[in-house]
């Protein structure tokens, strides 16, 4: 999810909402304790330099219950951060603290933001031997075919 995105699904709400990927939602009381822009310049397996920027949101959990932070305060923090850090219309990731932090990708769903689970890939799959997956079929959704053995055709 992008920037844009988010500040758009702010406007048609007035709650903010985080849910986990296991359905769980982040507590009531959280708040985002940081905005910010993050670059990694790496090379991968392959040996191709590459460069990743996305913007960054850090979700805090305290003991401080009597605030809430609404959509508009979450849009002005957005804005603020626009303005002073030059953040592009890049993709968000989230951090949310669990038994270590965790790195979340984002969407919006049903009036909520959707914590998504992000995974690690190779990026340089050709170069490094890794094989590239089969696709699994079953066999039963295989349709027959016009010139294709059947049970009792004598073709076995």
């Amino acid at each position: 999810m992008k920037l844009s995105e988010i500040k758009s699904a702010l406007s048609e709400i007035q709650e903010v909402k985080f849910r986990l990927p296991n359905g769980e939602y982040v507590p009531s009381h959280f708040h985002v304790t940081e905005v910010g822009s993050i670059q990694k310049h790496f090379i991968d397996c392959g040996g191709t330099v590459r460069k990743e920027t996305v913007v960054n949101f850090q979700l805090f959990t305290a003991a401080d219950y009597d605030h809430r932070l609404s959509a508009q305060k979450l849009h002005a923090i957005i804005e603020l951060s626009e303005k002073h850090l030059g953040l592009e219309d890049s993709d968000v990731e989230v951090e949310h603290q669990g038994e270590t932090i965790g790195k979340y990708g984002l969407e919006f769903q049903n009036g909520s933001f959707q914590l998504t689970n992000k995974q690690t890939d190779c990026l340089a799959k050709e170069k490094c031997g890794i094989p590239v997956e089969k696709p699994k079929v079953r066999i039963s959704s295989l349709v027959a075919q016009e010139n294709a053995c059947t049970p009792g055709s004598g073709c076995c």
